[in-house]
C-alpha cells in the first residue's frame, strides 16, 4: 500500500469518525484529554486540535456516551473520560455496520 494512501486514508478517518476514534481510546482505559490528544497522534500519525478533541469529548458527553470526573493527579485537576453503556452500544453498531460493509463490496 502506498504510504501517501495510507496517511490520506487515515486522515480522513479521524476526520470524519473522530467520536469513533475517541470512544476507542476510552473503552481501553478511562482517560483525560491531553493523553487522548496524544494517543491519536502516536496511533495515527496525525495531530489532533483541541479545538476538534474537547468539542468532541463534550458531544460525546451530551450523547451519552461517554462521561467525566475531575480527578485529582500529581496536584492537577483533570477531567477524566469514560464510556458508558451506550457508548459501548454506539461502537458495537460502528463495527457491525462496517463488518457488513467489508463484506459486501
Amino acid at each position: 500500500m502506498s504510504e501517501t494512501y495510507k496517511k490520506q486514508i487515515v486522515q480522513h478517518i479521524i476526520r470524519n469518525l473522530l467520536d469513533i476514534q475517541l470512544l476507542r481510546i476510552i473503552q481501553t482505559q478511562p482517560t483525560w484529554g491531553y493523553k487522548i490528544k496524544k494517543q491519536v497522534e502516536i496511533d495515527f500519525n496525525v495531530k489532533l486540535r483541541h479545538g476538534a478533541l474537547y468539542p468532541t469529548l463534550n458531544e460525546l458527553e451530551q450523547k451519552g456516551f461517554a462521561e467525566s470526573k475531575k480527578q485529582q493527579k500529581d496536584g492537577r485537576a483533570r477531567k477524566v473520560y469514560t464510556i458508558t453503556e451506550n457508548g459501548k452500544i454506539y461502537l458495537q453498531t460502528y463495527y457491525s455496520i462496517l463488518k457488513n460493509q467489508l463484506k459486501n463490496p
